[in-house]
């Protein structure tokens, strides 16, 4: 697939929409077959069929001509597509830099060192060190015209300033490393001590914990250490980490306040208790997330409302709060956000929560409008929830009775992930499909001793406090099979069996 086919294939419904209407303002004649090119793109990739329908014959100067041109307003789409959607904070600074400086040159200085102040101010609170360091170039250059100038402080607050775009800039390689071996671990089979290997990598690097005197510092170790949690779905190994990090730099003398690198921080110290069963521990530091949300006159609100709610909603759930979850989830499938993964995650998260309350019409609701490719929702929200959605969608047409398709959805998803959940050591999920397929094809027989104990044979089970909610949420869906019982019944059950003792 060429980069034009793989650029058009990744517009969602409404961005082709979009692309559309940008080219029919752009077009200024009439025979320009531009839209009917991008158009017959989203059906096929054979370039001889689309020559033909455009051009009636095999004029290939032609269209490669035109492929160019239209190659190119796909990239001047989308790139003033994300312009207006980047982060307004990094676009306000730059602004600001730009209208200072114009200042200077026009021996304005004391405009131009209000505004330099006021992007400081921006800067330093959100820690936009390389912004930051323009901006004191520039103070520092200019400093001779303005006699209010304290250089010294000046000269002070760029070098540390310096010590941090190092910083972040040795924890950017460090997470890049990383990265690049959890690739070959995921798609290569390679195995590694992930653990060691943070420690070598962070140790290459000069960096310790005390260096983490940033919020942002702290989100992105924090982040490379959950990797390995994502990995093995083991969130127990990274909570301890996660919350003596978290209480180190709330008391660190020298701290950065920063409300946007807080909030992402309190988030995943809140999901990883989730995914451990501690309800009450994630529901505190989602009251503190919360707070964050709220504070700083709800500048962020809006940006992290749907994580928050889509977590809320989690904890309700499993907490035998069923309704206020469901109600909660409903309300944030109508709100219109950027934050695509987290939309994706939330009626992901509503259709589980309809099949456990046995409303399967409106779980099948939801599932029909998935109707991307797995390929555009894996950019969208990565392999690991179109595994869950798949998953979901072969117990709910167990549920409605859609045997056939059962076997074609089952048969689809062992072509397509089997090598790549072996390669991640997730094996479990086809050996928990495979129970699922014995149940769809001989419904009666999995309430027998002799399933059960195959059942009990078939998996390497960790310690309950271990298990990930996820993957508990799956397994009680074959056990309430087992044993008879009501699903959410069963999950909570499972739930507050697995709960660690304080």
């Amino acid at each position: 697939m060429t980069d034009l086919n793989q650029l058009v294939f990744s517009f969602s419904k409404e961005e082709q929409q979009q692309f559309i209407n940008y080219l029919s303002k752009k077009n200024k004649r009439k025979d320009t077959k531009n839209i009917e090119l991008f158009k017959l793109l989203q059906q096929t990739d054979d370039s001889k069929i689309i020559c033909n329908t455009l051009y009636k014959k095999q004029n290939k100067a032609a269209y490669h001509a035109l492929r160019k041109r239209l190659y190119q307003s796909v990239i001047d789409f989308i790139a003033n597509k994300n312009l207006d959607e980047e982060n307004s904070i990094d676009m306000q600074l730059i602004k600001l830099l730009i209208v200072a400086r114009a200042c200077l040159s026009k021996k304005q200085y004391k405009t131009a060192y209000h505004l330099l102040d006021k992007a400081t101010i921006i800067a330093e609170d959100h820690a936009l060190f390389s912004i930051l360091n323009e901006i004191y170039h520039t103070k520092i250059q200019y400093s001779y015209t303005y006699s209010k100038v304290d250089l010294d402080s000046l000269i002070s607050a760029f070098k540390t300033n310096q010590k941090n775009t190092y910083l972040e800039g040795q924890l950017n390689m460090v997470y890049a490393k990383i990265r690049q071996q959890l690739n070959a671990y995921a798609y290569n089979g390679e195995i590694f001590d992930f653990e060691k290997l943070i420690d070598k990598t962070l140790k290459d690097h000069d960096i310790t914990l005390e260096n983490a005197v940033t919020f942002k510092a702290l989100y992105q170790i924090m982040s490379i250490v959950s990797l390995s949690a994502f990995v093995t779905n083991d969130y127990y190994k990274i909570e301890s980490f996660l919350l003596k990090t978290y209480d180190k730099i709330k008391h660190h003398k020298n701290k950065i306040k920063q409300p946007y690198y807080h909030i992402q921080v309190l988030y995943m110290i809140a999901n990883t208790l989730f995914r451990n069963k501690k309800l009450e521990a994630a529901s505190q530091f989602l009251l503190k997330m919360k707070n964050q949300l709220t504070d700083h006159k709800k500048k962020y609100y809006n940006t992290f409302i749907l994580k928050h709610n889509l977590l809320k909603s989690l904890i309700f759930n499993f907490a035998n709060q069923q309704d206020d979850a469901i109600i909660l989830l409903e309300k944030s499938t109508k709100i219109k956000h950027d934050d695509i993964e987290s939309s994706l995650d939330i009626h992901l998260s509503l259709a589980m929560f309809y099949i456990q309350n046995q409303n399967l019409k409106a779980s099948k609701k939801i599932t029909s409008k998935f109707y991307h490719t797995d390929s555009y929702y894996e950019s969208k929200a990565g392999k690991d929830w179109i595994i869950k959605k798949n998953l979901l969608d072969i117990i709910l047409n167990i549920e409605l009775g859609n045997i056939n398709l059962v076997e074609s959805r089952i048969l689809s998803f062992k072509r397509n992930y089997s090598t790549y959940l072996k390669q991640i050591s997730q094996q479990r999920v086809l050996t928990f499909l495979k129970l699922v397929e014995t149940y769809y094809k001989q419904p009666e027989s999995v309430s027998t001793k002799n399933f059960k104990e195959t059942v009990e044979q078939s998996f390497k089970w960790i310690e309950p406090e271990r298990e990930d909610i996820f993957v508990m949420s799956f397994y009680a869906w074959l056990k309430s099979k087992m044993e008879k019982q009501d699903l959410y019944t069963t999950t909570l059950n499972l739930v507050e069996l697995a709960k660690p003792v304080n």
